[in-house]
């Protein structure tokens, strides 16, 4: 009876341990909006990313996207959810929001940047696996995008915060299209 009571606790002593182990011993900072960090330079590999509030970031470059590899904590604190609407982004603010176009096809969705990277050349925002599969790029690995900062409405916030998709946007315009791979090939 006693080898019994003693095992049963010893199991339960164990299972608990392993079940506090999945946390990994981190304190994830909450999901919000609040407060927007921008954070001071710092260097990766050589090079140093300033990062600052620019609500004019229209840029266009290569879009990556990363999985649950990356790590579970992002740089703002959050728990990374790589099926989340969520990206990487070396000097926006974070959280910010961003307009991602695909340049293959003109789609459009909204991103919550909560994380930093890439840290590759050419390369301007990973994508988190969910915004990668959302914009149909992932089958891709690198894709052309344009990435330029918005401030959606609140319930899209709200919808991105949660880890759900913001409302959907139509695709850009046939020329509209063409201009922003124009600017892709002339590198602006």
């Amino acid at each position: 009876m006693r080898d019994r009571r003693a095992a049963r606790i010893g199991c339960t002593t164990a299972a608990l341990l392993a079940l506090s182990a999945c946390g990994g011993g981190r304190d994830y900072r909450p999901v919000s909006d609040v407060p927007v960090r921008i954070g001071p330079p710092y260097a990766v590999r050589g090079t140093t990313y300033t990062p600052a509030a620019d609500a004019a970031y229209d840029r266009v470059g290569y879009a990556t996207w990363y999985g649950p590899e990356s790590g579970n904590q992002t740089a703002n604190g959050e728990k990374f959810r790589p099926d989340g609407i969520t990206a990487a982004h070396t000097t926006l603010p974070l959280p910010s929001y961003v307009e991602v176009t695909a340049l293959d096809t003109g789609r459009r969705i909204v991103v919550r940047v909560n994380d930093r990277g890439p840290f590759a050349g050419g390369r301007i925002i990973d994508l988190s696996r969910g915004a990668a599969e959302q914009l149909g790029v992932k089958a891709q690995g690198v894709a052309p995008v344009r990435v330029r900062v918005i401030e959606p409405s609140e319930k899209d916030r709200e919808r991105l915060r949660e880890g759900k998709p913001a409302r959907d946007l139509p695709p850009v315009s046939g020329r509209e299209l063409e201009t922003l791979q124009a600017r892709l090939a002339a590198g602006r």
